[in-house]
């Protein structure tokens, strides 16, 4: 008796896969450590001049003052926030209602630094200046995330940015930026990331998502704020005796994939355009603003999962290794385009969406 085999099983034994940049591995360790002199000297307790030379030059590419490197963004964003209240004598923040921090960090903005989050727009859009405008209240920071990963990762026009942040600033409101993937929206807005940075007074990014390194992240800002930003690290038990073994990924990955990202926002561009010309299928947004976007299929879990699963199987591409479903019998995945999309040959991608079609028109 044949047995059907489940999505993250099949995902992961398929030969290729549509997203990220390979398989999570240990070689993604070993390769970033391969040329690395074996008696360079790591860091101390966030002192050293592997951990400073990275933060220096962090700062300059992200046109801050100063930059710390930190284990994780979580732990970087709540500090960011409570700098900002602190400074401003009020425990109020502002931001979209599937921020990370309120749907992924168990509550610990409120139950660690006890601020009260104010939710701004539906939960289905992007936070527009009409929105800041119409805030009730008064807040210490306005946290704003390019692209908003949960709804596809959707990104405001360049202007609306600028207007945002303008009222903000007259008005005394520090603006943070959710930038974990920051260097993705740079090409679809033709700026360098110092040109989008000066619109915010902190700024936030990630060096495992689009970037693919291991952990960790940077958190940038005016001197006075990192500096209490190192002071926070230490509380939350982020200052590590040593942070290289993050550091040295990072910039590996950092420098090898930073100026890959306007390919990668052409590939998922091309890869969203045959998502769509399937039956049922449709992406979100439409056309891609940034090297990611989601997929939403029209069919009810049970059917799909083992049509997507047998795709994997027969084509030897995994396109994903889980299904989000929705009350309406609807299903979606979220798509991150990098190194692992350019190596599939196009004759095995177009034969993959042929036999994906195939399998939808038959559902």
């Amino acid at each position: 008796m044949n047995v059907v085999k489940g999505l993250a099983e099949t995902f992961n034994a398929a030969s290729r896969q549509l997203g990220g940049h390979g398989k999570w591995r240990v070689e993604t360790l070993k390769d970033a450590f391969a040329e690395v002199e074996g008696s360079l000297a790591g860091d101390s307790y966030g002192r050293g001049s592997i951990i400073e030379d990275f933060q220096a030059e962090m700062a300059a590419v992200l046109g801050k003052e100063a930059a710390v490197f930190f284990p994780s963004g979580t732990m970087a964003q709540q500090i960011a926030l409570r700098i900002w209240s602190d400074q401003l004598g009020t425990k109020r923040v502002a931001y979209h209602p599937l921020c990370h921090l309120e749907i992924h960090e168990q509550d610990g903005l409120k139950e660690l630094h006890h601020l009260e989050p104010l939710l701004l727009a539906d939960k289905d859009r992007l936070i527009t200046l009409s929105d800041v405008q119409n805030m009730e209240g008064d807040i210490s920071c306005l946290l704003l995330e390019l692209p908003q990963r949960e709804i596809g990762g959707q990104l405001p026009a360049y202007e609306e940015l600028e207007a945002i942040s303008a009222y903000c600033r007259e008005r005394g409101i520090r603006v943070h930026l959710d930038g974990a993937r920051l260097f993705e929206v740079l090409p679809y807005y033709g700026k360098s990331a110092a040109e989008v940075c000066q619109l915010f007074d902190s700024v936030y990014i990630s060096f495992y998502k689009g970037i693919g390194a291991v952990a960790g992240a940077i958190l940038a800002g005016p001197k006075a704020f990192t500096e209490q930003a190192k002071i926070w690290k230490r509380r939350h038990g982020g200052d590590l005796i040593g942070l290289y073994p993050y550091i040295i990924p990072a910039a590996h990955y950092y420098h090898q994939r930073v100026d890959k990202m306007g390919a990668y926002y052409e590939g998922a561009k091309e890869l969203a355009a045959l998502f769509n010309d399937c039956r049922y299928v449709s992406t979100l947004p439409q056309v891609p603003v940034s090297n990611m976007f989601h997929v939403h299929i029209a069919l009810p879990k049970e059917k799909l999962e083992p049509l997507l699963a047998a795709v994997q199987v027969e084509s030897g591409i995994g396109i994903t290794r889980y299904l989000n479903e929705s009350s309406e019998g609807r299903c979606s995945f979220e798509l991150s385009i990098g190194d692992a999309y350019e190596s599939i040959p196009k004759d095995e991608l177009e034969a993959a969406f042929r036999l994906l079609k195939q399998r939808l028109l038959e559902a």
